[in-house]
This record gives C-alpha cells, sequence and structure tokens, in this order.
C-alpha cells in the first residue's frame, strides 16, 4: 500500500461570500433611493456658492455633482446640456418656490397691479440668496446664442407669476400679458442687479413705476379698442369680443 495520505473526504470548503460583487452592487444603486428632484436640488445646492464667483461652467458642475455623491455619467444624465441645465434646473427651482410662497399670500385680496408687484418682488427675494451667481446665469443668458433658452426660461417664470396672480385669458391678452410683464420683469432684474441698498427702494420705486407704465398702456388700449368698435375693419382688434 503507498504510504502517501489520502485526501480528507467531506464537505467542500465554504467559498468565501463575493463580497466584491455586493460591495459594487451598493455602490451602483446607492443613488436610486433618491430621486432626481433631490439629486438635483443637491448639485444646485453645491454649485450656486462656487457659480457666484467662477460662473456656471463645466468644472463648476463637475465639482458640484461630486460633493452630492454623484458620479461623471450620473451628473451628466441629471445635466444633459451642461452648465446650461444648470441654470434652467435652478430657474425651475426658483420659479417652483415663488408659486408656493405666492400661494401662500392672500392676493385675491389685491389689486392686480400689486398682486404682479409682490410676484416680482417675492422672486427676487429668492435670488437674493445667490444675488452674485444670478447676474451670473443673467451675463450666460444674455448670449446670442443662449437666446432660445433664456426666451424659454423667462416665458415659464412669467407665465407662473401671471397664473399665481389668478390671470383665466386665454385669448390674444394670454400672450399679451406675458409679454408686458416679461419687460417689465426683464429690466427689474437688471436695475436690482445694481442696487446694492440694504433695503431696495430704488429696485421697488423702478417696479412701481414699470407697472404704472403698463396700466396707462391698458388704459390707451381699452379707449382705443372702444373707440375702434364702431368700425367694421377693426372689429377684430386685438381683446374685443367676438362671436361665434
Amino acid at each position: 500500500m503507498s504510504d502517501a495520505p489520502k485526501k480528507a473526504a467531506g464537505k467542500p470548503a465554504a467559498k468565501k461570500p463575493a463580497t466584491r460583487k455586493a460591495k459594487g452592487k451598493v455602490d451602483e444603486t446607492s443613488t436610486e433611493t433618491r430621486d432626481d428632484a433631490a439629486l438635483t436640488a443637491a448639485v444646485l445646492e453645491a454649485a450656486l456658492p462656487h457659480a457666484a464667483f467662477d460662473g456656471f461652467t463645466g468644472k463648476v458642475l463637475e465639482e458640484a455633482g461630486r460633493a452630492a455623491g454623484l458620479s461623471k455619467p450620473e451628473t451628466a444624465r441629471l445635466f444633459p446640456e451642461g452648465p446650461l441645465s444648470l441654470v434652467e434646473a435652478w430657474s425651475v427651482a426658483v420659479d417652483r418656490e415663488m408659486t408656493e410662497r405666492l400661494q401662500a399670500m392672500d392676493l385675491p385680496a389685491m389689486k392686480v397691479r400689486q398682486r404682479i408687484a409682490e410676484a416680482v418682488k417675492t422672486r427676487l427675494a429668492i435670488l437674493k440668496r445667490h444675488k452674485e451667481a444670478a447676474r451670473r446665469a443673467a451675463a450666460l443668458l444674455s448670449l446670442p446664442v443662449h437666446a432660445g433658452l433664456a426666451a424659454k426660461l423667462m416665458y415659464r417664470t412669467v407665465d407662473a407669476m401671471w397664473r399665481a396672480a389668478g390671470d383665466t385669458a386665454t385669448d390674444f391678452n394670454f400672450y399679451t400679458k406675458r409679454g408686458i410683464l416679461a419687460g417689465v420683469y426683464g429690466s427689474t432684474l437688471v436695475r436690482w442687479f445694481s442696487d446694492a441698498s440694504a433695503d431696495e427702494a430704488a429696485t421697488n420705486e423702478f417696479l412701481a413705476a414699470r407697472i404704472e407704465n403698463v396700466m396707462q398702456f391698458e388704459k390707451f388700449k381699452a379707449k382705443a379698442r372702444e373707440a375702434l368698435s364702431n368700425f367694421p375693419a377693426f372689429s377684430d382688434w386685438p381683446g374685443s369680443k367676438r362671436t361665434r
């Protein structure tokens, strides 16, 4: 008989758990417990303080994504247009907060001009937390190549303001109101950027003057519509009632 030792019979040794695979799985799903809205908000919170100094750049977005615990692919998925998507996400978030604040006010008890004034002031109050970042965002959107995005964001903002103010127009006035308010808000925003006073009295006075200009224009338009309503050629004057 051979003296070579025999292999011990019995159950094979238990395999060690595949810790690497399990760990990898955890890493892949670590962000799934937070929805996209929460992730976007986290990136914005990390980005805005840096955007105030460096502007809205790819580097700022990348570092903000890393600070929020996201990988580069995840950051790219949430912000497909890079810094422009970051600006858009911020505008949407500000519009949402503005709407929530306005809904908590007794706007129906106010005159229309007061409702609009409160809407503009409320949005500026929200932006004030990151005023320099707002200036940087406005500068980026002012570039001709970004005119399309600038127009889209402005429309969303003034539409949210009018809806919060209780506007129910469905005719031509729907568009004229938003166009006029875009001019009021846009010019007031520019004035606000240069207002260094604590109470922002200069901005408020500027806003009041712009709204007064609009009200005077609306009065003129109403008188013109009334005067022209007697002429068949002007029966379809914008804003006039049409019979079907």
